[in-house]
């Protein structure tokens, strides 16, 4: 699996504290068959499991990000998931670092639901997205309709998943279901540059922030903000360290958004 191994269906590179994790069955368009999937899981526990990696890179070898589940498998009862085996989805959920999606190109039905299962997602000019369940008679199960939803809210996500939409890049950065639209060949290095900004903080911080913002996604309002503020309180306030980083700060960002003023047409 880690290496470029000819055989492997997913190809795990490590550089520095981040891990590049790439789908790797390009004649197929990364489609997910059984070998993928498990090796998928596979390097997702791997990446969870090491201290050393505290970021991941999850995109496709071109052409595409990934196009779903194999349809062929899929025809033949190979993907059933009623052996008890880890899905994919299931193996998203449980790991407890950054995941970086890299849409590299179209991610559709359960590849767009593998993408949706990322922490946030950077969008090569090349990607889209689709949801093609409704087409293909099959109910997701991993996670779509609650991620798209709070990505993009209900009503366009409803919208997307009922009328099959293929969803550009622009649009989903439109949407908000991606951070970033970037020129192809600067997706891996934007993707990677992020992950070393995120590895570069103190694990327990990022670890903190990622659970409060898993804890406050399906509650109300009320308790959203009551479970925020516990997880501030859980952390505390490192006082002899929030002048300095305070004024630094500051510092830094009068100088970015002065440079930003002076750029503007």
């Amino acid at each position: 699996m880690s290496g470029a191994g000819a055989q492997s269906a997913v190809d795990v590179r490590r550089y520095g504290p981040v891990s590049t994790i790439t789908l790797s069955r390009p004649e197929r368009r990364n489609a997910i068959d059984a070998r993928l999937q498990a090796e998928l899981v596979a390097a997702l526990e791997e990446f969870d499991a090491a201290p050393e990696a505290r970021v991941a890179v999850l995109t496709g070898a071109d052409p595409a990000f990934c196009a779903g589940m194999d349809l062929r498998e899929l025809g033949r009862g190979a993907l059933a998931h009623d052996d008890g085996a880890t899905t994919y989805a299931e193996a998203m959920r449980a790991v407890s670092k950054p995941v970086i999606g890299a849409i590299n190109g179209p991610a559709v039905a359960g590849g767009f639901e593998l993408a949706l299962a990322c922490d946030f997602l950077i969008a090569s000019e090349r990607a889209w997205f689709a949801d093609c369940h409704a087409e293909v008679g099959i109910v997701p199960g991993g996670g779509l309709t609650v991620h798209l939803a709070q990505a993009v809210g209900v009503r366009r996500a409803r919208q997307i998943s009922l009328t099959g939409e293929y969803v550009s890049a622009e649009r989903a950065f439109h949407d908000g279901l991606v951070t970033e639209v970037v020129r192809h060949e600067r997706l891996l290095p934007r993707a990677t540059e992020i992950a070393a900004t995120i590895a570069s903080r103190a694990p327990h911080m990022v670890k903190a922030l990622r659970d409060a913002y898993d804890r406050t996604l399906n509650l109300p309002a009320e308790g959203a903000l009551d479970a925020e503020a516990a997880a501030s309180r859980a952390v505390g306030i490192p006082t002899s360290q929030v002048q300095g980083l305070a004024d630094g700060l500051i510092a830094h960002g009068s100088r970015a958004t002065n440079e930003g003023q002076d750029g503007l047409a």
